[in-house]
């Protein structure tokens, strides 16, 4: 009897524990710390649907704006590390930690409160300007802008986010003044420009595609390092004569950190998996954003290196709202 109690107690334990590791058992929220329209919630979207397909269970995109994109970084960053709270981020989730440190703020997080699962994509930012603004090249647009110091305005996510940084490094560099709009993400930053709200924004190629394609916006001048394939006529800054002015915004999987070594392995293989899927490669070809993927040791590397770099740079640009 004794002997069969104890088997029972086994085969229920056993049982237990291949209960507890059969990952995803239940939906996956992906947090997109951003409103709908932008570069993050783009990305998130048609990645969520190719999850799904691969595990086997829904994949919800979930939206939590606020902060430049600190609120729902934050949100990440303290959820339970079970796996079923991911991220979906920007480059600017390295930003936000040099910019609290820079004002001797309390830190919404630390970048050591997150685990990488995968890099994505990665497009250099195009600076853009709304079609009824009297300049086609950017040597226009930096001679309008001396002319009118501090009338021409300009959208971005939010102060210190993914779009606001490249504007400012532009600015810097050139000696420029423009009046800064700040929204609540890469979508309202959108809409600013095609409402003819601000005359520039600076964009992924995700987000600004459609609309320089139906002739809403633009495109002046790129931040990467050579022309983006999509933009073989828009040269870069650097071209222009800006030898740094460079910036990329990259959009990558992030979970809690202390999450399990299997879950994170699940994570892993389904990510690698899901940038083959021929729907999730159409979807991002359709906007233009260039599928630049990395596993998680790559993706660390290539992250902990563009912190470094933006951190430099949010010292460079300085206190942007004592400048107001």
């Amino acid at each position: 009897m004794i002997r069969s109690i104890l088997a029972a107690g086994v085969l229920l334990a056993s049982t237990g524990a291949f209960a507890q590791g059969a990952f995803p058992a239940r939906p996956i929220t992906m947090i997109v710390a951003f409103p709908p329209g932008g570069v993050a919630d783009i990305t998130a979207r048609p990645t969520a649907a190719a999850m799904e397909k691969i595990l086997k269970q829904p994949v919800s995109v979930t939206n939590r704006p606020g902060a430049a994109g600190a609120v729902g970084n934050a949100a990440v960053a303290n959820a339970k590390p079970d796996g079923y709270t991911i991220l979906m981020a920007l480059s600017s989730i390295s930003v936000i930690p040099a910019a609290d440190e820079l004002f001797n703020r309390r830190p919404a997080y630390a970048l050591d409160q997150f685990a990488p699962i995968a890099l994505i994509s990665a497009d250099p930012t195009i600076l853009v300007s709304h079609p009824s603004l009297p300049v086609k090249t950017l040597k226009d647009l930096v001679a309008l802008a001396r002319a009118r110091p501090g009338e021409l305005s300009y959208s971005s996510s939010g102060v210190y986010g993914a779009l606001h940084m490249p504007m400012e490094i532009f600015m810097h560099a050139t000696k420029l003044k423009m009046r800064h709009v700040p929204t609540t993400g890469g979508g309202p930053a959108i809409n600013a420009i095609l409402g003819g709200h601000v005359a520039l924004t600076a964009g992924g190629p995700a987000a600004i595609s459609g609309h320089v394609k139906a002739g809403k916006m633009r495109p002046l001048a790129s931040w990467g390092a050579t022309r983006h394939a999509s933009y073989p006529n828009v040269p870069t800054f650097m071209e222009m004569g800006y030898k740094n002015v460079e910036y990329y915004i990259w959009a990558g999987m992030f979970a809690p950190k202390a999450t399990p070594d299997a879950v994170m392995k699940v994570l892993r293989d389904t990510a690698r998996k899901t940038v083959a899927d021929p729907d999730f490669r159409k979807a991002m070809a359709a906007v233009d954003s260039l599928v630049q993927y990395k596993d998680a040791p790559e993706f660390q590397q290539y992250w902990m290196a563009d912190a470094k770099r933006l951190a430099g740079l949010v010292r460079i640009v300085g206190k942007v709202e004592a400048k107001k």
